[in-house]
């Protein structure tokens, strides 16, 4: 995923083998909707929407990027930042897939990379400035990953719907 100015939020919790499920009270969703709305909401403000002191907002806030529930990140549009090139790309792999997926994952262009059942056996969302660039890293870097067999890529033309306000409904 790309953060402020396009950095790479790295790896967390989120993402470990290991699930936990974390049990919210309606006080703890109503926080993660309001955040995801204005991820710079004030500790004020939220504690006047859910009706805490702001001191136990920001404990709350604060237990549930430590639990792993949630992180507060940048979401840039990729089209005004200069990248006009987006893709989903389908890859069948060969070996173990968990290290096919690293290699992948380094590149800066992939904001996304997920192993997967069905068809493919990894999908990587890719970022670049034009098609030269999407080239350069299909050919001079993908396709030279141990272990990637084959890619197919699905080209973005429109993105309809972008969402990041699922986990508390």
């Amino acid at each position: 995923m790309r953060g402020a100015g396009g950095s790479l939020v790295s790896r967390s919790r989120f993402d470990s083998d290991e699930h936990h499920v974390v049990v919210l009270d309606e006080k703890s969703k109503r926080l993660v909707e309001l955040l995801q709305v204005d991820g710079r909401s004030s500790y004020a403000a939220l504690a006047k929407e859910v009706r805490l002191s702001e001191a136990a907002v920001r404990q709350r806030v604060q237990r549930l990027i430590d639990q792993g529930v949630m992180q507060i990140v940048a979401v840039t549009d990729p089209l005004s930042v200069g990248f006009s090139r987006q893709a989903m790309l389908g890859i069948k792999a060969n070996g173990d897939l968990r290290k096919v997926a690293e290699s992948i994952a380094k590149f800066s262009e992939v904001d996304y990379v997920v192993v997967c059942a069905g068809r493919y056996d990894l999908l990587a969302e890719v970022v670049c400035e034009n098609d030269s660039h999407l080239l350069q890293l299909l050919n001079d870097k993908l396709r030279l990953v141990d272990g990637v067999a084959d890619i197919e890529t699905f080209m973005y033309l429109r993105l309809e719907k972008q969402s990041y306000a699922w986990g508390t409904r």
